[in-house]
């Protein structure tokens, strides 16, 4: 794999409203507070809004990627340079050129605003622009609703229903929901996210998370 198909490279993806950064303990502070709310912790398999435990989230993400398991954001706002989310590149297959975006969450004042629009369409474009994914992958909890029509809006297509896929730590059932956009649909779905952000964006990579 060349350099530019290093599925697991320190990279910060860079738009025009919205940057994403590698994620670190640098953006702790930020990240406490953005993810206070309870709610923001719902449908995740872990919560972090208790004060002092956005720290071992930070850390778990980071073994992940230092395992090559995942890549973690940090969700940042450009104009403020705040952190106010995370996301992740995860379920990572490089020989089958796929992977997946999930473990999102963002701030409750962020969220149904352009911040979460123009990181996907980030994230997108560098799975299929840059590391030549010929497949993206979403999934959700049966039952959140909400984020289900939020991967739909992607132009994402619903792929199958997992029955008894996980196990929540206080012991609730998740069936989970697949979603997928391919690369052959991914210019089509570029244009889709641009009419939704009602601005221009060229995004851009910047190598070792500089």
């Amino acid at each position: 794999m060349n350099e530019a198909r290093n599925y697991f490279a320190p990279v910060t993806l860079v738009g025009k409203r919205v940057r994403l950064e590698p994620l670190a303990m640098t953006h702790l502070a930020d990240l406490s507070e953005a993810g206070a709310d309870e709610s923001v912790w719902r449908w995740l398999p872990t919560a972090h809004h208790a004060p002092g435990s956005m720290a071992s989230f930070i850390e778990s993400a980071i073994g992940q990627y230092r395992k090559c398991l995942a890549v973690p954001f940090a969700t940042i706002e450009a104009e403020s340079s705040r952190a106010v989310g995370s996301t992740r590149y995860h379920c990572i297959e490089p020989a089958q050129r796929r992977l997946e975006i999930g473990v999102t969450w963002i701030s409750p004042a962020c969220q149904r605003s352009y911040i979460n629009t123009e990181a996907k369409l980030l994230q997108l474009w560098y799975a299929f622009e840059v590391l030549a994914c010929r497949r993206v992958e979403f999934k959700a909890d049966a039952e959140n609703l909400k984020s289900r029509n939020a991967i739909q809006r992607l132009g994402a297509k619903e792929e199958g229903y997992f029955r008894k896929h996980m196990i929540y730590p206080d012991g609730r059932n998740r069936d989970s929901v697949y979603f997928s956009i391919l690369d052959e649909e991914w210019p089509d779905r570029k244009m889709r996210l641009l009419d939704r952000l009602g601005y221009d964006v060229t995004p851009a990579v910047r190598a070792d998370g500089s």
